[in-house]
């Protein structure tokens, strides 16, 4: 359980840096560590770590810049100043897309959300990849390319439509019913 715990700051504390550089792009170590120190007060439960959090800070970006996610660089003034990489920005991606859930409101509005995909065969690996998605946060599959959900998701559909580059390629619809439905009220529970 402690172990657990201690990864799982660990990647709190990686993802709020690789967020903080995304956002700033080139930042300076000074500015980013009263920010990540802060946030570690929340994060860092510890009492041991918590004395020691600019240390714990230091260690986290050097297994980042080990890892090739970040960058240091010094500038003219003798700066330390950090820039996240290609693979620290998709490092954070999957960080982001792990946390994806689609909220259910205390009631139904009585709409589905439909997905529906064109994906071209030379891209069947992002294609099946989007099928576990939509699988992993409860959507119900209707067609091969046809999937539904009862509760609002436009924003989790954007980000996995940016997170995959298929913008083009996959459509968002409301509807008031789909015939039949019966099987999908007992499945979502909507009864």
């Amino acid at each position: 359980m402690i172990e657990n715990s201690k990864i799982e700051y660990r990647s709190k504390v990686k993802e709020a840096i690789l967020a903080t550089l995304a956002i700033g792009g080139v930042v300076a170590l000074a500015v980013v560590a009263p920010n990540a120190v802060q946030l570690l007060k929340y994060v860092i439960k510890d009492e041991h770590q918590k004395h020691n959090r600019l240390a714990y800070l230091r260690r986290v970006v050097n297994s980042l810049v080990g890892k090739r996610m970040i960058i240091k660089i010094r500038n003219d003034h003798g700066q330390t100043l950090l820039r996240i990489t290609k693979e620290g920005r998709q490092e954070l991606k999957r960080y982001l897309t792990q946390e994806l859930k689609i909220e259910k409101p205390r009631h139904w509005d009585e709409k589905y959300r439909l997905i529906i995909f064109d994906i071209k065969e030379i891209r069947r690996k992002t294609r099946d990849e989007l099928r576990k998605w939509l699988e992993h946060l409860g959507f119900k599959r209707l067609q091969n390319s046809v999937w539904v959900h009862p509760y609002e998701c436009r924003e989790v559909i954007v980000l996995l439509k940016s997170q995959f580059k298929i913008g083009k390629d996959v459509l968002y619809i409301t509807a008031d019913e789909i015939e039949n439905d019966h099987w999908l009220r007992a499945d979502f529970n909507l009864n």
